[in-house]
């Protein structure tokens, strides 16, 4: 892996839209939750003014910029509700995406979490600190892993369980990926491969790398990239990426006849 810092114009050049991922790289790691009985309290975290500026300036030289997250939709809306008019989202771990309040379902996971949710909700750990309300995955918070949650999802089969340090995500096997939604988003946005980056810093960003063109990773100790960015430092891996991207925007007449 190269660093950031060793990127060329030319690679640039070829980029229309960067996907970002967001907890460690567009805002910092970890989720506070509480659950009690069948109140759950989340805080949310907000994009910092630096990163809003960016994303507007990113947009207005002709970048399209995609925010691809396991979080659900409207926490996404609630942290990004300054650059939503400059950016699509992708949640759930690719399942659908939000472009300018039109949404675009990329998979039907119903009947495949509707008979485990109950059983996983029957799980008595005090290391379970509460499920994060999804639509399309299931998400369980919890301090430390649970090998029980891990069993009973192995049990029902077809299904996967990623630990991220924090929380469980439980998809569909192969299919329920944030590679899932790039696919949808190149025929959405009608581009190739080759015209997209991504950065990201967990291993539910593994599959989302692999499937761009110009892959970033944010943690080298988790995810392979073509590029790699420090993940602890003053500045987060997402200002690092934008500033050097922006770097480049100065040469107009170059990026002018790219975009």
């Amino acid at each position: 892996m190269r660093p950031i810092s060793q990127i060329s114009k030319k690679e640039v050049g070829q980029i229309k839209m960067v996907v970002f991922d967001v907890d460690g790289v567009l805002v910092p790691r970890g989720t506070k939750i509480k659950q009690v009985g069948q109140t759950t309290t989340l805080h949310t975290k907000v994009i910092a003014q630096k990163q809003i500026e960016q994303i507007k300036e990113l947009n207005k030289k002709g970048f399209l910029i995609n925010i691809s997250s396991g979080r659900g939709l409207y926490m996404l809306q609630d942290m990004f509700r300054e650059v939503l008019p400059f950016v699509s989202l992708t949640y759930e771990n690719g399942s659908a995406t939000w472009y300018k309040g039109k949404i675009y379902q990329h998979i039907n996971s119903f009947e495949y979490l509707r008979k485990i949710f109950p059983k996983l909700k029957e799980i008595k750990n005090k290391n379970i600190k509460g499920f994060e309300p999804k639509e399309f995955i299931i998400t369980i918070h919890c301090k430390k892993k649970v090998p029980a949650i891990e069993r009973v999802v192995k049990k029902e089969g077809g299904l996967y369980t990623i630990w991220n340090g924090e929380a469980y995500d439980i998809g569909i096997k192969k299919r329920q990926t944030k590679a899932l939604g790039l696919r949808h988003l190149l025929k959405i946005f009608k581009l190739k491969r080759a015209n997209v980056m991504a950065i990201g810093d967990n291993y539910n960003d593994h599959e989302l790398l692999r499937e761009s063109g110009i892959p970033v990773s944010a943690d080298k100790n988790r995810l392979w990239g073509k590029f790699h960015i420090p993940l602890k430092g003053k500045l987060l891996p997402a200002d690092i990426l934008m500033q050097k991207i922006l770097s480049f925007l100065k040469q107009e007449k170059y990026f002018t006849s790219q975009h």
